[in-house]
């Protein structure tokens, strides 16, 4: 895997997501936001986060009925068995974030990267997710000078709770230390 200077990952499928936009002039990255998704909630089969990201959802699915008008994307997608899909390119602004702030910035989708974990709050992510989110997240920073990562609850905590508290961060931040020092 490799960002190459258009903002695409080499080795990740893409597919294109309409849901976004350029980045505001001088906006850098700096961010790297987790999330986690699963659409319905909790199943982890089939295409609904691809469908909703695409603006294909079936509203006649009894879950995609109430959701069938948000527009939403992000900037990558790991499956449960840890294949990457990317939606939108690195230097473009992906609509992940919403309502948000970090360290006194609002607008977190400007300076950020979004990278969504097929999951939910209820369920641990798999080996598979974890070897794949860091290896994105090396290959992320060695274009992007990616200052932080935090999870959607930490630059919207009034609203949201994901990555979750299966999510383990001690987990992911050893192992890019340890994949970093190697």
């Amino acid at each position: 895997m490799k960002v190459d200077v258009a903002g695409y990952l080499s080795g990740a499928r893409f597919i294109s997501s309409p849901n976004c936009d350029e980045r505001p002039s001088g906006s850098e990255v700096s961010l790297l936001v987790i999330h986690n998704i699963s659409m319905p909630p909790d199943v982890f089969v089939g295409d609904g986060v691809i469908e909703l990201f695409t603006n294909q959802l079936n509203p006649n699915f009894y879950y995609y009925e109430a959701i069938r008008d948000i527009k939403v994307s992000a900037h990558f997608f790991v499956r449960r068995n840890g294949e990457v899909i990317q939606f939108v390119s690195c230097r473009k602004r992906a609509w992940h974030a919403g309502v948000s702030y970090w360290k006194g910035k609002t607008c977190c989708n400007d300076f950020s990267i979004g990278v969504e974990m097929e999951g939910s709050d209820t369920t641990p992510f798999t080996d598979s997710q974890y070897v794949a989110l860091v290896t994105l997240t090396i290959e992320l920073s060695k274009v992007y000078p990616i200052i932080d990562i935090a999870g959607h609850s930490d630059i919207a905590p009034e609203r949201k709770t994901d990555p979750g508290p299966h999510f383990d961060w001690c987990r992911y931040r050893e192992a890019l230390l340890a994949a970093e020092q190697s």
